[in-house]
C-alpha cells in the first residue's frame, strides 16, 4: 500500500510516506484489518519511516556556468566596500500574505475546546490587499529593518529605500 507512495533516497536510512496514517488505516480496513492510526503510526516507524516535508532541490533549468565566478565577484567588492566603511546592503521581500483573519500554519496554546476562529476560506479580501513583508539589512553593521509594503516586486522597495535612504536607521 505504501511502495507506490514512498519517498526518499534508497541510499540513506530515512523514508518516507505521501499517504497520510488516517488513509493507510481505512485502505487497511477495506481490506479486512483492525488497525487504529496510531498502530499505523508506530508500524511506519519500525519500518525506517519517519514525517518528512517537501525539499526544495529540484530545479527547472540548469546553473549558469558563471554562477560561483559571480558570487565570488560580489563577494570580493562586499568586502572592498566594507574595508572602505562604506555600506553593502541586501534587500528582499517575501512572499505576499492576505490580509484578514485567516488560517495560518502551526498550532497555539489556547484554552481547551477554545480554539481561535478564523475566515472559513483563504481567498483574498479585495478591500484588504495583501502585504509583502521586505528587510533592508546592511552586512557591515549587522543591523537592520522589516517592514512591510504592498508590493511583491523588490525592485520596488529597493527604489523605495534608496530614495528615503537619509530617514532610513539601521
Amino acid at each position: 500500500m505504501i511502495t507506490p507512495h514512498t519517498r526518499g533516497n534508497p541510499e540513506n536510512p530515512l523514508k518516507w510516506t505521501s499517504k497520510s496514517v488516517r488513509k493507510l488505516q481505512a485502505a487497511l480496513k477495506e481490506s479486512g484489518y483492525d488497525i487504529s492510526h496510531r498502530s499505523v503510526s508506530d508500524l511506519l516507524k519500525q519500518l525506517g519511516y519517519s514525517l518528512q516535508s517537501n525539499r526544495k532541490e529540484l530545479a527547472l533549468k540548469e546553473t549558469h556556468p558563471d554562477r560561483n565566478a559571480q558570487f565570488e565577484h560580489i563577494n570580493a567588492q562586499a568586502k572592498q566596500f566594507m574595508d572602505a566603511n562604506e555600506p553593502v546592503i541586501s534587500i528582499d521581500a517575501k512572499k505576499k500574505e492576505n490580509i484578514g483573519n485567516f488560517k495560518n500554519n502551526g498550532s497555539e496554546y489556547q484554552k481547551a475546546k477554545n480554539p481561535v476562529k478564523v475566515l472559513d476560506h483563504d481567498f483574498p479580501l479585495k478591500e484588504n490587499g495583501k502585504a509583502t513583508p521586505y528587510g533592508v539589512y546592511d552586512i557591515g553593521k549587522n543591523k537592520g529593518f522589516v517592514n512591510v509594503g504592498i508590493s511583491s516586486d523588490t525592485a520596488a522597495f529597493i527604489a523605495f529605500d534608496a530614495s528615503n535612504a537619509q530617514q532610513t536607521a539601521f
